[in-house]
Parts: C-alpha cells; structure tokens; sequence
C-alpha cells in the first residue's frame, strides 16, 4: 500500500462565518440535535405485552412469585428477577398452574426440589430455628453486653486527691 498526500483544504473566505470542526455556532446546533433524537427514542416504546394468553394464572403467578425467592439473585423475588433461571421457574409454575394445581402444591414442589431457600417466609421448623431466632439472639446478647458495661463502669471508684497532690497541682499552675 503505497502513502497517498492529504488533499489541502480549500480556504474559506475570511469574512464569511461557517461551522467547522473545530466548533463553530453550527457544532452546537447538531450537537443538539443529536441529544434531542436520542432523548426521543423513549417515545416510540411501547408497553410490555402479557406473557401469558389467560391474565387470571399471569395474576396468579406474580402474586406467588414475589414470595418466592430468585436461585441466582439471592435478594430478589421471582417476580423482579431476570435471571434465565427465574425466567425458567416461572415459565415452570405458568405450566403447573394451566395443568390445574393449586398454589400450596406448586410452592410445595419448589421447596421439594430447592428447599427452603426458595421461599422468602421459611417455615418455623427446627432446621430454621436459628434464620427466626437469630436476631433476636443477637440483641440479646448486645443488651446483655451493654449491660455489664455499664455495671462495670458504675463499680469503678474515682480516685481520692488528697491534701499533699493538690497542693503540687497547684504549685505547677502557678508556675506557668
């Protein structure tokens, strides 16, 4: 590949006023332009379809899904999620739900397979003693903390300043 010269720029008469590259009052009016056609693109969305043919089992299925924990978000509901996971469980429970089951059998096939953690209100059993309870140990076990602080604190005694340590503190005041 052989280097080919630029071509030299034609001159612009010096009087006349025209936008350039380097930012002539013409840069500004496409540079606004440009951000009013993207800030636009907003305009032209349209809203989001049902993904469901039946509205009443897609009403069911939000309703059970924001009790339901998402497997890969962890902190977020089923419902709210867009993991592909998610969006397979969901399409899962879509089809027990036309298949007839109620929702106490499709939340006890998801705890079978997944176990507790898919649901956001665990049971009180004692595998989650300790999920209910564990708070409530915790601050037990601050006010317990905080209370012997305090005992302690009260049973210390403030030295005794005698005649003699006054004196000295006074004589080094009146020294300065």
């Amino acid at each position: 590949m052989r280097f080919q010269p630029m071509k030299p720029v034609s001159r612009i008469h010096p009087r006349k006023r025209t936008s350039d590259a380097r930012g002539g009052p013409g840069c500004f009016k496409q540079a606004l332009a440009s951000l009013l056609l993207v800030l636009s693109l907003g305009v032209h969305a349209g809203e989001a379809q049902p993904n469901a043919e039946d509205p009443v089992i897609e009403q069911r299925l939000v309703k059970m899904a924001e009790d339901l924990r998402c497997l890969v978000c962890q902190n977020e509901s089923l419902a709210g999620s867009h993991a592909e996971l998610a969006a397979d469980l969901r399409r899962e429970i879509r089809e027990q739900m036309k298949a007839g089951k109620s929702d106490k059998e499709i939340i006890a096939y998801l705890t079978e397979r997944y176990g507790d953690f898919v649901l956001y209100r665990p049971p009180f059993k004692p595998v989650t003693y300790l999920l209910w309870l564990g708070p409530l140990l915790f601050l037990g076990m601050g006010a317990g903390i905080w209370y012997l602080t305090l005992r302690k604190r009260r049973a210390v005694k403030a030295p005794t300043v005698d005649e003699k340590q006054l004196a000295a503190a006074a004589q080094l005041l009146n020294e300065k």
